[in-house]
């Protein structure tokens, strides 16, 4: 997964996507997923996805929803143009420590926790929460091995995130994860 080429530790959270390029001189637009827009460039240089490339981040102001940045070694248009798409990511250590039970976690966070039932029913372990422009989705690797599971990430089902304890309680609506095809995670429970 890049562990190689990452000049960081840690899980990495993304803060921001390119979303095009703004003027001739390299500033980017990016649509930033920070409480306040402009912290995209406060917790210092930011990364691809895959650590292949870094870039000393500066927001230099905002245009309706989305913040400027000047990367480094982004001089033109053209060089901008080519990041469109392209996630910013920071070390999760570089975060302020979070506050208050509704928002005591990063998504990062959730990567590695165990997802179960109300019931005990162990569903599998979280890989990530994924974005596609539609809402947040819970990425979950089944006990049982094979493809993993995209489910939304909302109160209905999602019931309890326990971060200390590694663990989230969730109520995937059905089918969710018995009609997979190949019946790998239909439970202990088979005839």
């Amino acid at each position: 997964m890049g562990e190689g080429k990452r000049g960081t530790i840690g899980p990495a959270v993304c803060l921001g996507v390119v979303v095009g390029a703004h003027g001739v001189r390299g500033l980017v637009k990016v649509k930033s997923f920070t409480e306040a827009p402009e912290s995209v460039a406060a917790y210092g240089p930011v990364e691809t996805k895959d650590g292949a490339r870094r870039f000393a981040i500066e927001a230099k102001g905002m245009v309706k929803d989305l913040v400027l940045c000047r990367l480094e070694g982004i001089a033109d248009r053209d060089a901008a143009e080519a990041l469109r798409g392209t996630e910013l990511h920071v070390p999760r250590e570089r975060l302020p420590e979070t506050e208050g039970e509704e928002d005591g976690w990063y998504h990062a966070d959730l990567a590695g926790c165990q997802a179960a039932g109300a019931d005990g029913r162990v569903y599998g372990r979280v890989v990530g929460v994924q974005n596609f422009g539609a809402g947040d989705l819970l990425e979950i690797a089944p006990e049982a091995g094979g493809e993993t599971v995209l489910m939304g990430f909302t109160d209905e089902n999602v019931l309890e995130v326990d971060i200390h304890g590694r663990r989230i309680v969730i109520d995937p609506p059905l089918g969710t994860f018995d009609d997979g095809g190949d019946g790998s995670s239909a439970g202990e429970g088979d005839e």
